[in-house]
């Protein structure tokens, strides 16, 4: 049974996501409640905190789940949670064939940590665009990964914000 993440990683995702008990469509169009959770989510869907909760954590151990079968080398809990994060709000898939996770598996941590910040774009009205959400989001993951007390107040990297 795959463990779940350190409690930062809870945390980012969170304060990130944000409590939603009824769903909405998030930036992407995608139907979603609690905090980003999608699956079989309909509009007009409504939970409660302790539902949001359970979500959450299935979600995330879902996404540690994945980051434990790509990565081939031994990261901290931090990194892990960054990792998890990352594929819970992009997608395993996106993890897997990603320069991230290349560097991650060469062990080149501070090349892996400056990867985030290059996936901030979604797809809104047809067109991709950087969402600041995700400007800020990749930040505070990266610093996360880094091991950075203060993740949640990282300053987005320069090409981030480009």
């Amino acid at each position: 049974m795959t463990e779940p993440v350190c409690q930062d990683a809870v945390d980012l995702v969170k304060h990130f996501e944000g409590l939603y008990l009824k769903a909405y469509l998030c930036p992407a169009g995608v139907p979603t409640i609690g905090y980003g959770h999608t699956a079989g989510v309909t509009l007009g869907d409504t939970i409660t905190e302790a539902q949001a909760d359970a979500y959450l954590a299935g979600d995330l151990t879902g996404a540690a789940a994945g980051v434990d079968r790509l990565v081939k080398v031994t990261i901290n809990p931090q990194q892990r949670g960054a990792l998890a994060s990352f594929a819970f709000n992009l997608g395993v898939g996106n993890l897997e064939g990603s320069t991230l996770l290349k560097k991650v598996n060469a062990q080149d941590f501070a090349g892996a940590a400056g990867e985030f910040g290059k996936w901030v774009y979604s797809t809104v009205d047809g067109r991709k665009v950087a969402l600041q959400g995700l400007v800020k989001r990749r930040a505070a993951e990266a610093a996360l990964f880094e091991g950075k007390a203060d993740f949640l107040n990282a300053e987005p990297t320069p090409a981030a914000t480009a």
